[in-house]
C-alpha cells in the first residue's frame, strides 16, 4: 500500500515523494526491528564495513552507468522513463534528498527487505528460496510506477543486495551502507 501511494501515477504530485519514502521506510523498519531485532548481533569493525559498503556502492553505480548506456541504445523509451524516475523527487532540495537517502531511506529499506523479510523467509523456506521470494517482492513493489526502467533497476539492485545478504549475512552493515551510498550517488551526486 505504501509503495502504491508513492509510485502510482494516480497519486503523483499528491505527496512529496522523498518524504513519503522516508515515512514508509521508517514505518516498515520500525515494525521489522520490533518483531525481529537488528539483524547483526556480533561486534563489527565499522571502518571495514564502511569501506566494503562504499566499494559495493561504487561497483553497483558503475554497473548502472553501463546499463544506462545499453538501455538507451536498446530502448527508445529508456531516456524518458529514466527522466521520469528523477522527476518523482522534484521540488525537494538536493541536500535534503541526500540526507534522507543516506540516513533514513537506504538503511531503513535494508533493515526491512534484507534484515527482516529475507531473513524471515530464509528461516522458513531456506536460504535460496528466501532470497528469491524477497528479490521478487522487492522488484514487484515498484510495478506501481508503471516504469519499466525503474522495475529493471529495482530487480538489479534487489538481486545484488539480496545475493550479498545471502552470501554474507554477517556483513549486513556493509550492505546497508552500500544501499545508502548507492542511493546518494545515483540520485544526488552522479545521476544517470
Amino acid at each position: 500500500m505504501l509503495w502504491f501511494l508513492m509510485f502510482s501515477p494516480w497519486t503523483s504530485g499528491v505527496f512529496n515523494f522523498w518524504l513519503s519514502m522516508s515515512v514508509s521506510a521508517c514505518i516498515l523498519s520500525i515494525a521489522s526491528l520490533s518483531d525481529g531485532g537488528f539483524p547483526v548481533k556480533d561486534r563489527i569493525n565499522v571502518a571495514k564495513e564502511m569501506a566494503l559498503g562504499l566499494l559495493i556502492a561504487a561497483v553497483l553505480w558503475y554497473a548502472f552507468w553501463i546499463g544506462d548506456k545499453v538501455a538507451q541504445y536498446l530502448f527508445s523509451f529508456a531516456g524518458t522513463q529514466i527522466d521520469m524516475i528523477y522527476d518523482m523527487g522534484d521540488g525537494t532540495r538536493e541536500w535534503v534528498t541526500g540526507l534522507l537517502l543516506l540516513l533514513v531511506i537506504g538503511p531503513a529499506e535494508e533493515i526491512f527487505w534484507r534484515g527482516y523479510i529475507q531473513r524471515k523467509t530464509s528461516e522458513r523456506y531456506g536460504r535460496w528460496l528466501g532470497f528469491a521470494l524477497t528479490w521478487m517482492c522487492y522488484t514487484l513493489v515498484h510495478v506501481w510506477s508503471g516504469n519499466l526502467m525503474l522495475l529493471l533497476a529495482a530487480a538489479a539492485c534487489g538481486f545484488c543486495w539480496g545475493m550479498l545478504y545471502l552470501l554474507m549475512p554477517k556483513r549486513f552493515v556493509a550492505i546497508m551502507v552500500s544501499h545508502a551510498m548507492w542511493d546518494v550517488a545515483a540520485f544526488v551526486l552522479f545521476p544517470f
